[in-house]
């Protein structure tokens, strides 16, 4: 079985979205083995969202403005390192939900449902395109963090990772079997 992490951000526990966003996982049969609320320390944070992603954040920002026309004077990496500082900045904002998803091609299938990094990119019926409202390139004119309500891990590995900085081991459940599970799974 494959885990992931999936955070609710602050926007998702704003605007009380907790659990029409868990209620979905748990309705394709994701099971939950760990799960907690909690406000990230600035260090967590850090090591979550790392200077890595700094060329990301530039390309992805500067790429959505480029398509609306806005000039800017700023190099892409001193964009990246800005939308990265708000966007850390965002994830202390208020108290977010931590959870460790579990299933067959959980990372593949969560991130599906989720949609698209960018709410206005993602598509009805994906939760960002259901719930998010706001443009990422907007948010980063405001300098303000992206609220797309939904981090997951993208990959397995890097969910190995995430979910060993978010939980300690003791924090995750013993193996258990869902309903489903009897009739599916030797």
């Amino acid at each position: 079985m494959e885990r992931t992490l999936v955070v609710l951000k602050p926007d998702a526990v704003q605007r009380s979205l907790i659990g029409e966003i868990i209620s979905r996982f748990e309705r394709v049969g994701i099971k939950i083995v760990a799960m907690k609320m909690l406000t990230p320390s600035e260090e967590l944070v850090k090591q979550h969202y790392t200077d890595e992603l700094i060329p990301i954040m530039g390309n992805k920002t500067t790429k959505d403005w480029e398509a609306w026309g806005i000039a800017y004077d700023k190099t892409k990496e001193q964009i990246g390192a800005e939308v990265l500082k708000a966007t850390r900045d965002f994830m202390r904002s208020s108290p977010v939900v931590a959870i460790v998803l579990e299933g067959d091609h959980v990372v593949e299938i969560v991130r599906k449902m989720i949609g698209s990094t960018g709410p206005k990119d993602s598509a009805p019926g994906t939760i960002r395109g259901d719930y998010a409202h706001v443009s990422l390139g907007r948010s980063s004119l405001a300098n303000k963090g992206g609220a797309n309500l939904v981090h997951a891990s993208g990959s397995p590995e890097e969910a190995v990772k995430e979910i060993a900085l978010w939980f300690a081991p003791g924090e995750l459940m013993p193996p258990y079997k869902l309903s489903h599970e009897h009739l599916t799974h030797a």
